[in-house]
């Protein structure tokens, strides 16, 4: 079987300083069609910082890197963005919508850079599926926390992607309504949707099929 993702030996150094800091120490991870896993660590560990690869927003320095068994190194900086558009989707702590569209609008924002098909009438079915088709004329600022992590995974599915990361996805939600997210990503998983949550919830990983626990750089545990 083809992973959707497969690190082989990752490690990442900032150059902020006098001397590397090595944030990444050898990461070797796979992740296969169906999977629903969480990668927990405390702050510091560089969870994020892995999500981030793992999403190709940032470049490692040693290592290798498969997306849908594609070696993301072979990878010009437009075919990059060109593939992460169409293989990731992503949904972050702070959503990331922009107040001056509307909710159709900011889950049609992928549109802007990669070709979706019917991508009007797929936005209106995704924002139904998720209860938000009485919102979709709302701009950002006019709806709750809630509903607007709804818009950002609206937003993550439009591109049928092969993989949906989500970093501290309920961080900024109370835990009723943080709950009915992980209800939401529960039931794409169900559908068959690959997804990762990076978190530090030890009640996040409870939903999740498989956690990894990452501390200083390193995996140092994998559960269930």
């Amino acid at each position: 079987m083809t992973t959707v993702v497969k690190a082989v030996n990752i490690h990442k150094y900032y150059r902020t300083g006098p001397e590397p800091l090595h944030v990444l120490k050898g990461i070797n991870l796979e992740i296969y069609p169906g999977e629903f896993i969480s990668i927990m660590g405390p702050s510091g560990s560089g969870k994020s910082t892995l999500m981030h690869i793992i999403g190709l927003l940032d470049k490692f320095d040693k290592g290798k890197l498969f997306i849908k068994g594609q070696d993301t190194r072979k990878l010009k900086d437009k075919q990059l963005a060109e593939f992460r558009g169409k293989k990731i989707g992503f949904v972050f702590q702070n959503f990331y919508l922009l107040n001056k569209y509307d909710v159709l609008n900011n889950v049609l924002l992928p549109t802007e850079y990669i070709y979706i098909p019917n991508a009007k009438a797929k936005a209106l079915a995704i924002l139904k599926k998720l209860g938000l088709e009485h919102r979709i004329h709302h701009k950002p600022n006019q709806l709750s926390g809630g509903q607007r992590q709804r818009v950002a995974i609206a937003r993550a599915l439009i591109a049928d992607p092969a993989l949906i990361l989500a970093d501290e996805p309920t961080g900024n939600l109370d835990s009723k309504t943080g709950k009915q997210i992980m209800e939401i990503f529960s039931d794409l998983h169900k559908q068959g949707k690959t997804i990762i949550i990076i978190t530090h919830d030890p009640e996040i990983t409870k939903w999740t099929q498989r956690t990894i626990y990452i501390r200083d750089g390193q995996i140092i545990n994998y559960d269930k």
